[in-house]
């Protein structure tokens, strides 16, 4: 995905906005579509947002940064997510964790320099029964080893 300019940011924008005119509570809903649209929220959709909607842009910064599910920079076409709570660690977590980080030749936050796959870590993905566990594109893996998983990430390259 290539990086938009902020003409098309702003565009984009007040298409969304527009799309959620009257809506209660609208911010978040904004944000989850311009995130869709982008892949990211680009640094240049915050002030278009605030707005749009009449607040500051330090409170559209506050929700982005608040919550984890958004991104203020690209990701890969695939997002890995491995557990790293105490649950998985327990069970064998940092094979895991170092079998993946190997695999991909990439530490936590990075992403592949093809920009397929960006590597993330969580700290609980409610699955501690089946640990080691970790996400693939939002689909659940557990019970994995470093081999395993290894095997599941080769698949996304």
């Amino acid at each position: 995905m290539t990086t938009p300019t902020g003409s098309e940011v702003a565009e984009a924008v007040a298409q969304i906005a527009a799309m959620h005119a009257g809506r209660e509570g609208p911010l978040l809903p904004i944000l989850q579509d311009v995130q869709a649209r982008f892949g990211h929220i680009p640094e240049a959709s915050m002030q278009p947002i605030a707005e749009a909607l009449n607040i500051g842009r330090a409170e559209v910064h506050g929700v982005v940064s608040f919550y984890h599910d958004f991104h203020t920079e690209p990701r890969g076409r695939h997002v890995v997510r491995v557990c790293r709570s105490e649950a998985c660690q327990a069970r064998g977590g940092r094979a895991v964790e170092e079998g993946v980080r190997e695999a991909l030749g990439l530490d936590w936050n990075e992403t592949t320099a093809d920009g397929r796959v960006t590597l993330e870590p969580v700290y609980c993905l409610g699955l501690c029964a089946s640990g080691p566990n970790a996400t693939i594109d939002d689909r659940p893996a557990g019970r994995l080893d470093a081999d395993r998983i290894a095997g599941l990430v080769a698949e996304l390259r």
